[in-house]
């Protein structure tokens, strides 16, 4: 007999959980209190990082369902989701995605949703990249400095500069300057 099991996930504290139970009830899923697995935790956290949904995917079995609202409740971008959905496949559980119709990931329908789905994240990550590079070569472009305030002035610099060349050790300068080594390196260097 197969078992399905519903996996909710709010990101803060005053959220519920509720909507997405009575979404699962109205597709059709009873889903018994021993097997729904509810948990606050932020999005950005990898699914098999979550402890409701790890100790979840240790109870499943081969010939389970595994039902959520959407995609985002299983992780937080479209390789987390397809990575999870590929384990729990490999596992021999069926992901079924309301949001998505009630398909079920696993499926070869499913498997080219997702496929299309990180298809576009990826896409979106790639045209993210190309904007944030030409956003960086125009600032540079326009002579503004790019990166980390120094944590010293131009004159602790040549002071540190005076310094290590006379013997001064990284640590004693990182003390006396109230920095730590690192930045003593990067005036020196």
């Amino acid at each position: 007999m197969t078992r399905v099991f519903a996996y909710c996930r709010v990101s803060t504290a005053d959220q519920t959980t509720d909507n997405q139970l009575v979404e699962i009830a109205n597709a059709g899923f009873q889903i018994e209190p021993r097997r729904l697995v509810a948990e606050t935790v932020s999005g950005s956290v990898a699914a098999m990082e979550r402890k409701g949904f790890a100790k979840l995917v240790d109870r499943l079995e081969d010939g389970d369902v595994l039902v959520v609202t959407k995609l985002d409740r299983l992780g937080r971008n479209a390789m987390d989701v397809r990575g999870t959905v590929d384990r729990l496949a490999g596992m021999g559980v069926r992901v079924y995605c309301l949001a998505l119709g009630g398909a079920d990931l696993t499926s070869p329908a499913g498997r080219m949703t997702m496929g299309v789905i990180a298809a576009v994240a990826e896409f979106e990550r790639d045209l993210l990249i190309e904007r944030t590079q030409a956003g960086l070569k125009r600032a540079k472009a326009e002579g503004k400095k790019l990166g980390r305030p120094s944590a010293l002035n131009d004159h602790q610099r040549d002071e540190v500069r005076v310094k290590r060349a006379g013997g001064a050790s990284l640590g004693s300068l990182a003390r006396e300057y109230r920095v730590s080594k690192t930045a003593i390196l990067r005036a020196t260097g």
